[in-house]
C-alpha cells in the first residue's frame, strides 16, 4: 500500500435512510487480495486489499441487495479478481471490465457468462497512460455483439474535446461521477451546463450521481454536491445510477463513511419514485435485463 494511501472506513455507520428492496450499489471495486490477485506491475497506485467478502458484507450492512463491480486501473487488464467476485456473487453482482484490443470475442463471451456487462474507458491522465482512440473504437465494435455498454471516466475540462469521440463509439455510455464537475464553479457554470446538454442531446448517455466525497469542498458535509446530483436525477430520472465507490481508491482529503454516503441519497432523489428508479429500476434494466 502506498504510504499516503487512505484505507477504507473500518466501521461505517448504519444508514438512517432505508433503500428500497432490491437496491443496487452500481459502482464499487475489489482490490486483490494481492497475495492471490497481484496488482499490475505498471500501476499508478498501490491500494490496500479490499476483498469480495468485505464488499458483500458492506452491501448487507448498508441495506443493499446487489453490486456492480468495476475493474480498477491498479489491476489493469487482469480481470481475475473481478471475475472471481462475480462468480461468488452469482446473480447478485454484475461487472464492468477493463480490456485492450487483444481480447478475443470468445474471451469476452466467457466474461459475459461470469456476469460482465460493460467495459471501462479511463481518460483521467493521472491514473492511466493515454490509449490511441483507434483501440477504443476497436473494443467498442467487439462488445456490441454482446450488448455491452461503455463506462467512461474523465474530468470536466476534458468533456468538450471528448464529446465527438464518445458519440462516435455508437453504444450506451455511462459517465462516472457526473463527469467530475468543479463544485466551486456552481451548478450554473458552463462546464456543468455542457454536461447536462450532452446528456439531453444523446439519449444513450447515462451517468452515475456518485462520489460526493471526491467532489465536495467541505468534507464530510456533502451538501455542496447535492444540487449537481439532484439536477441530473430530476432531469434524467431514467438514466441515472448510484454507487458507493467503495473502497474509495486514492482519496486524499478524508476517509468516507459509507453509511453517511447512503444518507445523501434522499437529498439527491427526494421522492420515493426517483429513489426506486435510481437504485433499482435503472441498474436492473442496464445490467440484469
Amino acid at each position: 500500500m502506498d504510504k499516503d494511501y487512505l484505507p477504507f472506513h473500518p466501521n461505517p455507520s448504519k444508514p438512517k435512510y432505508q433503500a428500497p428492496a432490491g437496491a443496487v450499489d452500481a459502482h464499487c471495486h475489489v482490490f486483490g487480495p494481492a497475495e492471490k490477485f497481484p496488482y499490475h506491475p505498471k500501476r499508478k497506485y498501490t491500494p490496500c486489499d479490499a476483498s469480495k467478502d468485505q464488499l458483500f458484507a458492506l452491501r448487507d450492512h448498508l441495506g443493499f441487495s446487489r453490486n456492480v463491480i468495476v475493474q480498477a486501473s491498479c489491476h489493469s487488464t487482469d480481470n481475475a479478481a473481478l471475475i472471481d467476485a462475480l462468480q461468488t456473487a452469482g446473480e447478485l453482482a454484475r461487472g464492468v471490465a477493463f480490456i485492450d484490443d487483444s481480447f478475443t470475442l470468445d474471451q469476452l463471451k466467457e466474461m459475459h457468462e461470469a456476469g460482465v456487462r460493460g467495459v471501462r474507458f479511463n481518460f483521467v491522465k493521472r491514473l492511466v497512460d493515454s490509449t490511441p482512440r483507434e483501440v477504443f473504437l476497436s473494443i467498442a465494435e467487439k462488445i456490441k455483439a454482446l450488448g455491452w455498454h461503455i463506462v467512461v471516466y474523465f474530468e470536466a475540462p476534458d468533456l468538450e474535446e471528448l464529446m465527438p469521440f464518445l458519440i462516435e463509439l455508437g453504444t450506451t455510455i455511462v459517465v462516472d461521477h457526473m463527469g467530475r464537475p468543479d463544485i466551486a464553479k456552481g451548478v450554473d457554470h458552463p462546464d456543468f451546463e455542457r454536461f447536462v446538454s450532452f446528456m439531453a442531446n444523446n439519449e444513450n448517455v447515462w451517468c452515475k450521481v456518485s462520489c460526493p466525497e471526491r467532489l465536495t469542498l467541505q468534507a464530510p458535509d456533502y451538501s455542496d454536491v447535492v444540487p449537481f446530483a439532484r439536477a441530473l436525477v430530476e432531469k434524467f430520472p431514467e438514466r441515472v445510477l448510484w454507487g458507493t465507490d467503495w473502497p474509495h481508491p486514492n482519496m486524499k482529503s478524508h476517509v468516507p463513511d459509507d453509511g453517511h454516503l447512503v444518507d445523501v441519497i434522499p437529498m439527491i432523489a427526494p421522492t420515493t419514485e426517483l429513489q426506486q428508479k435510481l437504485l433499482v429500476d435503472n441498474p436492473m434494466r442496464l445490467y440484469w435485463s
